[in-house]
């Protein structure tokens, strides 16, 4: 993939991912959470969540401080602001919980604050529960339905119809009010769906890493994606009917992805692996 199938770095980004229906295995919240660590983000706004939860299906948290008073935490709607490292780039990050009710009003309060910030770009994360293999890559696609945001990056429109999640309601808003917008989705093995799932939140995190032309600061998370997959390889070992099960998903995504061993994906791999040396961040 070349340079310009990335977003120019004077572009002020939002990323969203929200937890619920649109977050499988925590992969989607679980990569902004990273970002927030890795990037130094800081806390600039919030929603108030007496507006959009239903309290008996999200409930508050309720813990004891140091000094022995209790303290209750709500299930509200962050926002937090980051400057990419390497490119200088601002970058708001919003997570949350998919919220019960006035999903409207909800994206609306949402983007004006995100206008406030001088956004022009959002980018909403999801992750869905999917017929892939745990030991293949984790499939990541980005769609739009902005025509020159295909044209830059690259990507198609996307196809689906059907229910959507917050996710896809605040792409469309975002769209309406004349913001670049895309969706970028990972998908899950989903006979492993319980979170985490580390290796389809590194998988977004190199995704973001080629949307934004940043490297990112992969920490443990290697790590963390090579035990989680040793540890499903074990499981289908002990337990013959998933094994055979993840054995016709391997053949089936090795037949699909076998043209794909060209020289021009080997390249491609290649220019990503300079970049991120070039960059000089620990992103390996």
């Amino acid at each position: 993939m070349s340079d310009s199938h990335e977003l120019p770095a004077d572009r002020t980004v939002l990323l969203a991912a929200f937890e619920g229906w649109n977050d499988a295995g925590g992969a989607a919240t679980h990569a902004l959470e990273h970002l927030h660590d890795a990037w130094h983000a800081e806390h600039v706004d919030e929603l108030d969540p007496e507006e959009y939860h239903d309290f008996q299906v999200n409930r508050p948290h309720v813990a004891l401080r140091e000094d022995g008073t209790r303290e209750i935490t709500w299930p509200t709607t962050a926002v937090v602001v980051a400057t990419a490292p390497h490119s200088g780039r601002r970058v708001v990050l919003v997570h949350g919980i998919e919220p019960s009710m006035r999903w409207r009003r909800y994206c609306h309060e949402l983007l004006d604050i995100a206008a406030t910030l001088e956004v022009d770009t959002v980018v909403t994360v999801g992750a869905l529960l999917a017929d892939v293999p745990h030991s293949r890559p984790i499939p990541v696609t980005v769609t739009s339905d902005d025509g020159d945001v295909r044209d830059l990056l690259g990507v198609e429109p996307s196809t689906y119809e059907g229910p959507t999640g917050i996710v896809g309601v605040l792409q469309h808003e975002a769209g309406a009010r004349g913001l670049a917008a895309m969706s970028l989705w990972a998908a899950v093995p989903h006979y492993v769906a319980h979170p985490p799932s580390p290796k389809a939140t590194l998988a977004i995190l190199r995704r973001l890493e080629e949307v934004l032309g940043e490297p990112i600061a992969m920490g443990d998370l290697p790590d963390e994606a090579a035990a989680w997959q040793a540890g499903v390889d074990e499981l289908a070992g002990e337990d013959g009917e998933i094994g055979e099960y993840v054995r016709q998903l391997e053949e089936a995504k090795d037949t699909v992805d076998l043209p794909e061993a060209s020289g021009d994906a080997i390249a491609e791999e290649f220019e990503r692996y300079l970049r991120r040396r070039d960059k000089g961040t620990g992103s390996a």
